[in-house]
């Protein structure tokens, strides 16, 4: 059996074609695959979607090689969000979570990320690094200088989760100028472990790559999990300062870009 190797091309959603394509992607890892839920997702047409959808920019990775008439077009999808989309909405997504006074006060150029998935057949290969390869153009094309978002665990036992939050709050908590907060009323303390009683390498496997991805590129973390029991997640909130980035780091960020 022949297997048709993939043809990728990156582009920013320009219809509702598209848009319809990764709210389908978003469905079925965030919905079908991970158990989560929400206020405007739509379980007829299979569309995951909220009212910030509007005001993102969504990132989509495109394989070419794809039936078209049989298969939705799109196999990853990245959400990006300016300061002139977060005014349009009346605040970044990521505030229903985390108190962003520190990054506001900052006077840097913010993007936020969100929602990245990557289709189940195109796990293990380059689909990641072609959406960060793309990632890199948009941030150099806009002079963005501080990148953030919310990450998750699976899941909402938190005791369960107590090596890998505590690893992150010990080893990787964001600089003073830069820490974020989980709000109050729903802020969950990571420290749940003193760093002598991680067990590192359990704690690293059960991160997932995606936070990883981030904090091997100089990622930090902000003070606090929230605890999403709607989207059956436990979340934090990563901050990437561009600029602090070491050159190794950023040749890796920026590579296809050239």
């Amino acid at each position: 059996m022949s297997v048709t190797a993939p043809a990728f091309s990156l582009r920013l959603a320009s219809s509702e074609a598209d848009l319809a394509a990764a709210q389908r992607l978003r469905y079925e890892v965030f919905v079908a695959e991970l158990g989560g839920d929400g206020a405007l997702v739509d379980h007829a047409a299979r569309r995951e979607r909220d009212r910030f959808d509007p005001f993102f920019d969504h990132l989509i990775l495109v394989d070419e090689t794809r039936d078209a008439a049989a298969l939705d077009h799109v196999v990853g999808v990245y959400r990006l969000l300016r300061e002139e989309g977060a005014a349009r909405a009346g605040q970044f997504y990521s505030e229903d979570e985390y108190d962003l006074t520190a990054l506001r006060r900052s006077g840097r150029r913010l993007l936020e990320l969100g929602r990245s998935c990557v289709h189940a057949d195109y796990r293990g290969g380059t689909a990641m690094l072609e959406l960060w390869n793309g990632l890199a153009a948009y941030v150099a094309e806009h002079g963005i200088e501080v990148l953030f978002g919310v990450a998750s665990f699976h899941g909402t036992d938190v005791q369960a989760l107590a090596g890998p939050l505590s690893i992150l709050h010990h080893r990787h908590l964001a600089p003073e100028p830069l820490r974020v907060r989980a709000v109050e009323g729903h802020f969950q303390r990571m420290d749940l472990l003193a760093e002598a009683e991680i067990d590192r390498p359990a704690a690293m496997r059960a991160t997932p790559a995606l936070i990883k991805a981030y904090l091997r590129l100089g990622g930090f973390v902000g003070e606090g999990a929230f605890v999403d029991h709607a989207f059956n997640t436990t979340d934090v909130c990563l901050v990437m300062d561009t600029g602090q980035m070491n050159a190794r780091q950023r040749d890796f960020y920026t590579r296809a870009r050239g």
